[in-house]
């Protein structure tokens, strides 16, 4: 087997999850006194973390100087507890290709830039508990991507190396993690950013569908 485990992003790659950002941030802006933005900004938005969401966010909004950057960013942290997985569902093929992998004896992981508990609230949620061998969101010890440590960390614990490991994401920033951990990546063209993006990120590989997927792991 070529790769023995495959390390999945969250938001743009498994989940169709940027109605739940785009709701909460602009029910957020709103209750600051900000008009809210189109929710197809906020695949632009997102990718980087919550922290540069809103900072994007507010700036879209009329914000430029981030004087209400404090205030926005508390509410949307408390509310995006439960508006993390407000609709979010998986993308469609995404819950066969995982299974597939399951059954092929290839190892599963979430990393994610969401925060720890939002992660594990969505991947629970979407897929079910104990559903992933291994989800990681962004924490006090673990950084966000591009940082490769949740990457290094997962492999890590399964005692897989990088050659062995597959890493999957729609941004730019994902692609950077994969090879910032050694990593093959592969780059989906459903989730929020273009294909270009990942040509010039220069992904390993760019699929349009999941299936494509199980058959580089073959």
């Amino acid at each position: 087997m070529k790769y023995e485990m495959c390390i999945f992003d969250l938001d743009g790659t498994t989940t169709d999850s940027v109605g739940a950002i785009a709701h909460t941030a602009n029910l957020v802006l709103e209750m600051h006194g900000f008009k809210p933005n189109p929710e197809e900004a906020y695949k632009q938005f997102a990718g980087d973390g919550q922290f540069e969401l809103i900072k994007r966010a507010l700036r879209a909004a009329g914000d430029d100087k981030l004087e209400k950057y404090e205030a926005v960013m508390a509410d949307y942290i408390e509310y995006f507890k439960t508006g993390c997985t407000y609709n979010v569902v998986p993308y469609d093929g995404i819950v066969e290709l995982l299974e597939n992998l399951k059954k092929m004896g290839i190892k599963i992981a979430t990393l994610s830039n969401k925060r720890h508990e939002n992660v594990i609230n969505v991947v629970e949620t979407v897929f079910g508990k104990g559903f992933f061998d291994e989800v990681q969101g962004q924490s006090d010890d673990c950084p966000k991507k591009p940082a490769p440590d949740g990457a290094f960390k997962i492999m890590d614990k399964y005692g897989i190396k990088p050659e062995k490991c597959l890493y999957i994401g729609d941004t730019n920033t994902d692609m950077l993690t994969g090879k910032n951990a050694g990593t093959d990546t592969v780059g989906v063209t459903w989730g929020f950013r273009d294909r270009q993006e990942l040509v010039e990120a220069g992904a390993t590989f760019i699929v349009d569908s999941p299936k494509e997927i199980l058959e580089i792991c073959k």
